[in-house]
């Protein structure tokens, strides 16, 4: 479904990406994971459009993606929940979610999305009325995810989606991305809690200082040692 190949990217005089290369299949579920400041977040801001390569192609279900901006890229079935979750504050639940169902085919679907929402995340549809900025951070993290959904994606971009949150929260969100790849969506996700994430997909890369260090199934990556002891705290 998704190709990357040989991307190069990177801010201003610094280049946080060299040569990464990683393919995502239609109804997996893939990680990138590695230390901060390893070039995640900039391979996710590629792949979305928000950064520009400076070498190599993305591929989306055969079609070049490269150069392409970001709603073109949202066109295409690729939603991005972006790190810090990025929701509209003063919105309240319910125009967030229809924020996310901006382009025409996902407008016309709006209802049949938003049932679909409120299924997966009955807290949002109890508080559908209520400021964005007011819900817990576990709540803003799942109003992100829930955003993206009424796009209709193909392939959900999620970046460090337990980031910040309480211990209790992060078994909980994800159980409820388990759930979401239950329906049927393809995920990329980019996770600095490795133990977790390992548990959650089929396979992942390792990506330090911008270079891909390892891949395989993700059972595998858990077994490794430096893995283990690096990222895992075991």
């Amino acid at each position: 479904m998704l190709e990357v190949r040989r991307v190069t990217a990177g801010y201003g005089a610094f280049t946080a990406l060299w040569d990464v290369s990683l393919t995502v299949a239609a109804g997996e579920a893939v990680a990138v994971v590695g230390p901060n400041g390893a070039g995640k977040t900039t391979l996710m801001r590629v792949i979305s459009g928000l950064v520009p390569s400076r070498g190599g192609e993305l591929v989306f279900e055969g079609t070049p993606l490269t150069g392409r901006r970001a709603h073109q890229i949202v066109a295409h079935g690729i939603a991005h929940v972006p790190e810090g979750r990025r929701i509209f504050p003063g919105l309240t639940v319910a125009e967030n979610l229809k924020m996310g169902a901006f382009l025409p085919p996902a407008r016309r679907a709006y209802r049949q999305s938003l049932e679909r929402v409120y299924g997966l995340f009955p807290v949002l549809a109890e508080r559908r009325a209520q400021r964005a900025g007011s819900l817990s951070g576990g709540e803003q993290q799942m109003l992100a995810i829930g955003r993206a959904l009424m796009s209709r994606p193909k392939l959900i971009l999620l970046d460090e989606p337990s980031m910040g949150l309480a211990p209790v929260m992060v078994f909980r969100l994800f159980d409820l991305i388990r759930r979401v790849r239950a329906e049927g969506y393809t995920i990329l996700v980019v996770e600095q809690n490795v133990r977790q994430v390992l548990k959650l997909v089929d396979r992942a890369y390792l990506l330090e200082v911008g270079r891909i260090r390892m891949e395989g199934r993700a059972e595998l990556l858990s077994e490794q040692d430096f893995v283990r002891k690096a990222y895992m705290g075991l």
